[in-house]
């Protein structure tokens, strides 16, 4: 499935800050971008595949895996192979999804994999309470692309 970047820029309208997920832990960054989405903020993500997911790697994979096979095939509920997909679920998480309020900041996040070209000069964002280097103190962890690719996601 490929995105036209162009078209999801433009329909997000007006001026928005990029946000590169490299090197972030996954929870810390995602509590942070549903705040400012709150607020009003339109926000980029880039690079979500590299996002880090701190724990045991078995214990991380179990509980990914006990999401994605919940449910049915006909009636779900549905849980995403896809990092970027994942990404934007973990922020659906976190924001009021039941009110008009959550649903509409929801809108105001677009998520890719990789930097696309028409992103490619912009001034990326690091959010420094999130970056794994500056808070963890674990080794153990793994990338959101290791989830995604257990899951049975191909790139």
């Amino acid at each position: 499935m490929s995105v036209n970047v162009k078209r999801a820029l433009e329909k997000l309208g007006g001026d928005y800050k990029v946000i590169n997920a490299e090197g972030h832990i996954l929870g810390r960054l995602c509590s942070i971008i549903a705040k400012r989405l709150l607020n009003g903020e339109r926000i980029v993500v880039v690079n979500a595949e590299k996002a880090i997911i701190t724990g045991n790697k078995a214990n991380v994979f179990q509980r990914y895996k006990e999401k994605y096979d919940r449910g049915s095939k006909e009636k779900g509920p549905y849980f995403p192979r896809h990092p970027e997909k994942i990404f934007k679920r973990t922020v659906r998480g976190m924001l009021p999804w039941s009110s008009r309020r959550g649903r509409e900041a929801f809108k105001r996040l677009r998520v890719f994999i990789g930097v696309p070209e028409e992103l490619k000069n912009a001034n990326f964002e690091k959010i420094e309470s999130a970056l794994f280097e500056k808070v963890s103190k674990t080794e153990k962890f793994l990338l959101l692309e290791e989830v995604s690719r257990h899951l049975g996601w191909a790139k």
